[in-house]
């Protein structure tokens, strides 16, 4: 029983070392898909961004312009109106966040 246990911690492991930035993220927010968006606004009073975006299949959100929570708060100083990006999107606490995004170049 114990053999098992360990090696079942040990198949486990790879799961949590996994980083983005330096930053730990679940597991889910790693397997997420980016979409395509555009910042539309930038609400740091209400840590929020304004996004334009195709078909979230993470959340099930058709095309839209929706306002999405962020993870870190510091990306409301990197981001501006008409950046392009690509981004994962999950539900938390029943509010839609961006949880990893990257520049379009």
């Amino acid at each position: 029983m114990r053999l098992i246990l360990t090696l079942l911690l040990a198949l486990s492991l790879p799961a949590f070392a996994q980083h983005d930035h330096g930053a730990h993220k679940p597991a889910a927010a790693q397997a997420a898909p980016l979409s395509d968006g555009m910042i539309k606004k930038i609400d740091k009073g209400a840590g929020e961004v304004v996004i334009q975006h195709g078909q979230l299949d993470s959340i099930g959100m058709p095309p839209m312009t929706m306002a999405f929570g962020v993870a870190d708060q510091s990306w409301l100083n990197k981001l501006k109106a008409g950046d392009k990006i690509r981004f994962a999107a999950e539900m938390k606490g029943g509010n839609a966040i961006v949880s990893r995004y990257e520049m379009v170049k």
